[in-house]
C-alpha cells in the first residue's frame, strides 16, 4: 500500500492525469458553448456558412450534451488516475523548455496521426456490436451542434482521448506542448460539430483538411467520411461520402434524409 500511495505522490500525479483532463474539459466549453450559442441565434450575417438546411432537434439537446460531457470525462479522468502507474514511464516531462519550432513539429505530428489512427477506430466503429451499443449513442445527432462533440458512449470517449494522448506518449512531449494539443483537439470536437463551415477557419490551413464540412457531412449521411477533419484519409482509402466533393462548393447542403 505505502508503494502505491508513493507513486500517486509522484510529482508528475497532477499535471499529467488531472491537469490535462482539466485543460480539455476547459477548452472544450470555451470553445463549444459560444459556438452552440451562434448555432442557436442562427444569426443572418453568419447564415452562408451553415451546412445543413436541416434544422436540428434541439429540444433536450443542451442538457443531454452537458450530462454526457460531465459523465464522459469524469470516467476519463477515473481511467486516467487508474493508469498513471504506467503514464508515469512515458517521459512526459516539465523539464526545460521546448523550442518553438519543436512544438509546433510535435502538434503537426499529433494531428495527422490522430486523425489517421482515428479514422481507422472510427471505421470500426461503424460495424457490429461497436455500431449497434458504442458509436450510435453519438449518430443519433444528425445536425450537430458545438456542444454535442462529447456527446457519446464513456466507452468511445475513452477510446478517442486515448488515441489523442498516443503522440504525445510516444514522443515523451513536454507538458506545453500536451497541453497545447489537447487544446487544439477540443478545438477539433468543437468546430466538427459546430454546424459551420466557416472559410477563415484556422483548421483549413492544415494540407488535407476541409474544417467542419466533412464531418458534418458523415453526420447527415452516416456512412463515409470517416477522418476527423483530413478527408485525404477517405480519398485515399474510397469512403467519401457520395456527393461529398460536390459539397464543396461555396454553399454545400447535404441532402436531408
Amino acid at each position: 500500500m505505502d508503494a502505491l500511495l508513493a507513486i500517486y505522490q509522484d510529482p508528475d500525479f497532477l499535471p499529467l492525469a488531472l491537469g490535462t483532463n482539466l485543460v480539455s474539459m476547459g477548452a472544450f466549453l470555451a470553445f463549444s458553448l459560444p459556438l452552440t450559442w451562434v448555432a442557436a441565434r442562427d444569426p443572418a450575417a453568419l447564415r452562408r456558412f451553415r451546412i445543413q438546411r436541416r434544422p436540428p432537434k434541439t429540444e433536450g439537446l443542451l442538457r443531454r450534451s452537458l450530462v454526457a460531457f460531465i459523465g464522459n470525462d469524469l470516467a476519463l479522468l477515473a481511467v486516467t488516475v487508474l493508469a498513471f502507474p504506467v503514464l508515469r514511464h512515458s517521459g512526459i516531462h516539465g523539464g526545460p523548455l521546448p523550442s518553438v519550432l519543436e512544438v509546433l513539429l510535435q502538434l503537426v505530428f499529433f494531428i495527422y496521426l490522430d486523425d489517421f489512427l482515428y479514422y481507422w477506430v472510427h471505421r470500426a466503429m461503424h460495424h457490429g456490436f461497436l455500431w449497434k451499443r458504442v458509436h450510435v449513442v453519438h449518430h443519433r445527432i444528425h445536425t450537430p451542434w458545438a456542444i454535442t462533440g462529447h456527446l457519446m458512449h464513456p466507452v468511445e470517449f475513452v477510446v478517442t482521448a486515448g488515441l489523442m494522448l498516443i503522440g504525445p506518449l510516444a514522443l515523451g512531449s513536454h507538458y506545453l506542448t500536451l497541453y497545447l494539443w489537447v487544446v487544439i483537439r477540443q478545438w477539433e470536437a468543437a468546430e466538427g460539430h459546430c454546424g459551420y463551415d466557416f472559410p477563415f477557419s484556422p483548421t483549413h490551413l492544415l494540407p488535407g483538411c476541409d474544417g467542419a464540412l466533412h464531418h458534418d457531412y458523415h453526420h447527415a449521411k452516416v456512412k463515409g467520411n470517416y477522418a476527423g477533419f483530413l478527408a485525404y484519409l477517405d480519398r485515399l482509402f474510397g469512403t467519401t461520402v457520395r456527393g461529398y466533393e460536390e459539397a464543396r462548393a461555396p454553399r454545400p447542403h447535404p441532402e436531408e434524409a
